[in-house]
Formats: C-alpha cells, structure tokens, sequence
C-alpha cells in the first residue's frame, strides 16, 4: 500500500492517481487529518507493508527502518513529489512492497540515499534510466 503524507499536495496525488498509482493519503482515506509526526510510526505498523512517502526529512533516519514498512522521504519541490514518487516505484529493487520493506530512502535529483534494517552504513544509489515500453 502507498501512504502519502499529509504534506504532499492535493495536485501530486491527483497526477499518481491518472498514472494508476495506487494511493491512499494520511488525512483523506486513511488515519486523520493533522497526526503528529510521532503518531505516524506506529500507525504504519497497523497497515499491511505499507510504503510511506513524506516530504518530511525527519522521517530519515536509520532507527526507522522496520521491517512492516518503508519510509521515503522525498526533499524535492512539493510540485515534483509525484514524479519522484513513480521514478522511485519503478527502480529495480523497489518494484515490490516486498523489496521495500526495511528501507528508509531518501529521494532526490542525483538518485537514492538508503538505509536498510541491520544495515552497516548508508548506501547511495544512481537512478537507472527508465526503460519505456511502446
């Protein structure tokens, strides 16, 4: 399940939803409008593998990692949350809730910064080009 924080624009969750993103958003189908920050980690834990994506950059640190959930913290302009968002999901390694799972990621122009649960240190990953299907 994609969880989109309160803090991404009405506009980008529009754009995932014509793109046949699923998404559910903190405030409109899921929890409650206006939950602290401290009420979002064990809300997650309530939902089935569920990928959050903030723009809050608080939600990146490594003792976030779990393995019920994905953090994805997105510290781009609010107007581009949606198109970082779908690049993120079509990343090899990423496709799946599965893959997903333990990782706190931060997303931004020049590629991904992760941590993963019982993992060393932070990785950082190039973006791989998208492949487009005709």
């Amino acid at each position: 399940m994609n969880v989109l924080d309160e803090n991404i624009i009405e506009s980008q969750r529009q754009m995932l939803r014509n793109w046949r993103i699923p998404v559910r958003q903190i405030g409109h189908e899921l929890g409650r409008k206006g939950m602290a920050d401290e009420e979002i980690i064990p809300f997650l834990l309530t939902l089935k593998r569920p990928s959050f994506f903030t723009r809050d950059l608080g939600f990146y640190q490594p003792q976030h990692c779990h393995l019920k959930y994905c953090i994805v913290t997105l510290p781009v302009r609010k107007e581009e949350a949606a198109h970082f968002i779908r690049r993120f999901l079509a990343q090899p390694g990423f496709h799946t809730q599965l893959e997903r799972v333990g990782a706190v990621v931060r997303v931004t122009h020049a590629g991904l910064a992760l941590w993963r649960l019982h993992g060393e240190s932070e990785q950082r990953l190039d973006w791989i080009p998208a492949r487009h299907h005709h």
